[in-house]
């Protein structure tokens, strides 16, 4: 049986007669690694699989896009184990010179929480004991996931904590603190937090959300619909959900200058013991479209597409800059007419403002400077 030779390294043998899986041991600093390679029947080196023990997986998990490039690039399989010697050689160099390794009392008393929370209640729990995903279910029956990252002193050492939630998630953490205690927190956050998903649950319902496509539970902001290239954002307060929540009217000024006045003249009359949506619908003195009361035709028209670059979504960004001349009304996304006007000798730009010309009717339109989400 052929074999792959490799300095300073045990061999790798072929398993089977088309020689298209290898297994072996690499040797790195006086430690070996289990290895196994799996290669296609056309043995294609850059198809091919790389099996390893949990310990090299672990030390290899920051270089998997180097691994990735290094197997494209090399021209038989000596040569891409030489490469991956030389990887696994920066990783050991790299690694903390002290990894705590958890107790066996850490394990034992990990078990013994997950028994008394409930294994109903884990979703997840990584192959290292040290991330799990804890489900919670809210009384309107949405289900959340909490992840839980302990650290290898738990429960001397609090864990950290990260949920789909619109506020942050902490816990006063105890020596007497256990998941169980940590889920309970959890639960109590959930239904504190009830009324604020009910507001955003009929808005939702009852309107044409445009931002964001997808909502998460952690999303406090929603962009409604009002009716052609015009609409209203609004950023709903977790805590105190059904006050006067931060609006923002877009569109065309002429369609928009009289919503913004009815806003500001009309916002004495918001009633917190009414919902966020019917006081919307008030103080604007509008009825939002809605999926019940409009065609789908209508959501369609809602929806129109950027004069510059012919889309709807650009990446997350929808249309939102529009000419205010009454004739055209044409929207753009507010980064391709930042730079389609940077781009014309015609336009100039004050500060953080371009002025110039729209691209369809050429009359005057003016677009700040976009602005790029981190």
């Amino acid at each position: 049986m052929e074999t792959l030779l490799m300095k300073e390294s045990p061999l790798l043998l072929p398993l089977n007669k088309q020689k298209t899986v290898y297994d072996g041991f690499i040797t790195v600093q006086d430690r070996d690694f289990r290895v196994r390679i799996s290669l296609p029947p056309d043995l294609q080196l850059k198809r091919a699989k790389l099996h390893c023990c949990w310990q090299l997986k672990r030390l290899l998990k920051a270089y998997q896009p180097i691994l990735k490039q290094r197997l494209q690039r090399s021209s038989d399989l000596g040569s891409f184990i030489l490469e991956l010697k030389t990887v696994l050689e920066v990783a050991l160099k790299n690694r903390p010179d002290h990894v705590t390794i958890p107790p066996p009392q850490y394990y034992s008393q990990l078990i013994a929480e997950l028994e008394s929370l409930g294994w109903d209640k884990l979703l997840f729990i990584d192959t290292e004991f040290c991330t799990l995903r804890l489900k919670g279910v809210d009384s309107s029956g949405h289900e959340h996931v909490l992840t839980v990252k302990l650290k290898p002193k738990y429960p001397f050492e609090a864990p950290e904590y990260t949920a789909d939630l619109p506020v942050p998630f902490s816990v006063t953490w105890t020596l007497q603190s256990t998941l169980a205690h940590i889920h309970k927190r959890f639960l109590a956050e959930l239904e504190g937090l009830a009324e604020f998903w009910s507001v955003l649950d009929e808005i939702d319902v009852q309107t044409w959300v445009l931002e964001p496509e997808k909502p998460s539970r952690a999303d406090t902001m929603r962009r409604i619909a009002i009716g052609n290239n015009v609409s209203i954002k609004v950023e709903i307060d977790p805590r105190h959900p059904r006050m006067l929540p931060d609006c923002c009217l877009l569109g065309a000024e002429h369609v928009v200058t009289p919503l913004r006045s009815k806003l500001n003249t009309n916002m004495h009359l918001w009633n917190p013991d009414c919902g966020v949506l019917q006081n919307l619908k008030d103080v604007l003195e509008i009825e939002f479209p809605s999926p019940a009361t409009h065609e789908k035709s209508l959501v369609e028209s809602l929806s129109t597409e950027c004069g510059i670059c012919y889309s709807f979504r650009l990446e997350s960004a929808i249309p939102d800059q529009v000419c205010n001349d009454p004739r055209c009304g044409q929207p753009f996304h507010q980064a391709c007419l930042y730079e389609w006007l940077r781009g014309l000798p015609t336009s100039r730009q004050s500060f953080n403002t371009v002025f110039g010309e729209c691209p369809y009717c050429s009359k005057p339109i003016t677009v700040k400077t976009a602005v790029h989400k981190q």
